[in-house]
């Protein structure tokens, strides 16, 4: 047992006080002026500061041939709570985004503009704008990201800290310097820096709040500028969402509730008695999303949907970096303004020759669905594939073949007449096909105009897959059928979709998944029946002594009679014919065979047949052929086993479980539904 006292002490242990310190510093002005000497990266804007936390997670580059090279951005992998943000499949997307802020932050003119990820529901453009929110966070916390505003202290108590009144839009502090004396100031603090160092730029003005006791302390002190910055205190700036520091949120509301001092402020009537006017900057509340967004981020949600009223205050936001208060001058803020919107807004944003002014101020940024199968899994993996969710085992392929039917979805049919959307989204997932390079793939890529700006999402998919886990109280293993039935199911009341002809498009896909299912099934219980290794290893070491024997005209001792005879054909083609190889290329594969065993030989290494994949699945399959007779898989559908027959389904269901990742409960139901696949004599080799 233990007392709270122990709980204390635990936390007690493992606070760091210093670094608290070091979060909640407060100097001079004097004192910050060395900070900038020393570490002119405090001043940056917020494009910059966005750009450098992105960068400080690290890049990847990959040649993708033909001198293209992809870029990953580590960051969008969410590495701060393990992936669980990550965003995975659309590095095009993430690549043109990264590239916008790039822009912004040198001052190429993006950051005059809206940055408005565009796609359809679900295509994790809410995902970016987060990770982007919460990244800026936490960079800001850290030595590399720290950022810093000013405060005046109080008249009656210049001593007590907690007296300071604090500037209400987190001004940078070197907005202080007079104009006249910015560029001599610049001067002396970027003496000694190169071209390519980050050098100290002074741009905008103070806020009305800051600049109003600014002019009233110069006022007092007869003009003495050194004496009004002896009233100034700098304290180092963490951005909170929740705290409403320097990151902001504004998502469209009833039209009848807008108000657009929800963006610039209001006025604080209680304070106007106290203050005397309302044009005084101190009966104003600087709180709206604009002002309290200024030194870092705002994001617009559904932001087409805003009503006029509000985007005159987001145009003037970004082409002027200013926005208006009601009753003050036009007052400088330093933020990245980023929005998303869906395609039917963004329809109707084009056709609304009103709406010019906000198109031509607007860096539109694809995000598509996922159209790659192995990043479409990896979207619900997360959530779903932790081995037990709910308490519940997940089968082999229940994810995959949801994702599968959601990517094919999402994919225009080929305009190359030999090849099926099905095999399309192989190719797009890296396998390959006879007559298919990369080129080709890169062609359909092209062409494909639509691609991920339609189809299923994956939320649909995902409630789909939840529905699953507690429609079936009874079962403790929810399985690929369960998934697509509840997929199929929910089509009918399918919010979104309303054409008919696209639901019926959807089923038969569905049905094309299950296919495809069937055979990966079979193939897989074709190879746990003969994942017998002694058993293959006797078949392989004959059939290689038949072809040394036939490709050096020799022939083969009798293992029974020791007589010698001819090389087994017999023996050899129907392992050949597995793989689809035909008599007249028989010659040419058993050379192939020979010659790779040569070449391990002269290396000093021993043949073994899992090291030629082809070979070995020719093996597994003949294996497999020669023994689901003696296995009587096909009882299980009349369920009249014998103790016999029983023994040896349950060797083949250890081998489902041991090898392919299933658990009692679905190994069972694997069985019984590939047996009775077997009793209708409906077994297909895969191709």
């Amino acid at each position: 047992m233990f007392d709270g006292r122990e709980i204390i002490e635990i936390v007690s242990k493992r606070q760091d006080r210093e670094q608290f310190r070091r979060k909640n510093w407060i100097g001079t002005f004097e004192e910050y002026l060395e900070i900038v000497r020393e570490n002119p990266l405090v001043t940056r804007t917020a494009y910059q500061r966005l750009y450098d936390m992105i960068l400080s997670y690290g890049v990847e580059t990959t040649d993708t041939g033909r001198g293209e090279r992809s870029v990953h951005y580590k960051f969008f992998d969410d590495p701060d709570h393990d992936g669980a943000d990550a965003v995975f499949g659309i590095r095009d997307s993430l690549r043109d985004l990264v590239n916008a802020l790039k822009s912004a932050a040198k001052g190429y003119g993006i950051e005059r503009r809206v940055l408005l990820l565009h796609g359809p529901v679900g295509s994790s453009k809410s995902t970016i704008a987060r990770l982007l929110k919460t990244g800026l966070e936490r960079y800001s916390a850290t030595d590399a990201g720290a950022l810093y505003t000013l405060g005046w202290v109080d008249e009656e108590a210049p001593d007590d800290p907690l007296k300071i009144q604090w500037c209400p839009m987190n001004e940078e502090p070197l907005h202080l310097l007079p104009q006249r004396f910015r560029q001599e100031v610049e001067q002396r603090l970027n003496e000694g820096r190169g071209e390519d160092d980050f050098r100290v730029h002074v741009t905008g003005e103070l806020d009305p709040y800051c600049r109003f006791i600014y002019q009233d302390r110069l006022r007092r002190y007869d003009g003495d500028w050194t004496r009004v910055i002896q009233d100034v205190r700098v304290k180092r700036l963490i951005l909170s969402e929740k705290d409403r520091i320097g990151v902001g949120t504004f998502q469209p509301k009833d039209e009848k509730n807008q108000d657009a001092t929800e963006l610039t402020g209001d006025i604080n009537y209680r304070k106007i008695a106290e203050y005397g006017s309302d044009s005084d900057p101190r009966a104003f509340n600087f709180d709206g999303e604009f002002n309290i967004a200024n030194r870092g981020i705002i994001e617009f949600v559904e932001v087409l949907k805003l009503d006029v009223a509000f985007l005159y205050d987001l145009l003037g936001a970004s082409q002027e970096h200013r926005i208006k208060p009601k009753k003050f001058a036009q007052t400088d803020i330093d933020e990245v303004i980023i929005g998303h919107t869906n395609e039917p807004e963004y329809r109707r944003l084009q056709n609304n020759e009103f709406m010019e002014a906000l198109r031509d101020r607007t860096v539109k940024i694809d995000v598509p669905y996922v159209t790659t199968l192995a990043n479409e899994i990896k979207i619900y993996e997360k959530d779903y594939n932790k081995g037990t969710v709910r308490g519940k085992h997940i089968a082999p392929h229940t994810i995959e073949m949801a994702a599968m039917w959601a990517v094919l979805t999402r994919l225009e049919e080929p305009s190359h007449a030999g090849i099926t959307r099905l095999q399309k989204l192989k190719l797009y997932n890296g396998k390959t096909l006879p007559n298919f390079t990369e080129d080709n793939v890169r062609e359909l890529r092209e062409h494909a105009t639509s691609e991920g700006m339609i189809g299923i999402s994956p939320r649909y998919v995902q409630d789909k897959i939840s529905n699953a886990l507690v429609a079936h109280p009874e079962a403790h293993s929810v399985n690929p059928f369960m998934v697509m039935n509840e997929l199929e199911a929910g089509l009918k009341h399918h919010s979104l979709i309303n054409s008919e002809d696209t639901k019926q498009e959807y089923r038969d896909l569905l049905a094309l998944v299950k296919e495809e299912y069937e055979n990966i099934v079979k193939n897989e219980v074709q190879r746990a029946i003969a994942a017998d290794e002694d058993a293959l290893k006797r078949l392989s070491g004959n059939y290689i002594d038949n072809v040394k024997a036939y490709t050096q005209r020799e022939k083969v001792k009798n293992r029974f009679t020791g007589q010698p005879e001819e090389p087994d054909e017999r023996l050899m083609r129907s392992i050949e014919e597995k793989i689809d190889i035909p008599d007249s290329r028989k010659d040419d594969f058993r050379r192939e065979i020979m010659n790779y065993i040569g070449a391990l030989s002269i290396d000093g290494k021993t043949f073994d047949y899992r090291s030629n994949e082809r070979l070995h699945k020719a093996l597994e399959l003949k294996l497999f052929e020669d023994q689901k007779d003696s296995i009587k898989l096909t009882s299980l559908v009349s369920n009249v086993v014998d103790a016999d027959t029983q023994q040896k389904i349950d060797v083949v269901k250890g081998r489902l479980i041991r090898d392919f990742g299933y658990d009692d409960e679905s190994a069972t139901d694997v069985l019984h539904y590939v047996a009775s696949i077997f009793a209708r004599g409906d077994v297909k080799r895969e191709k």
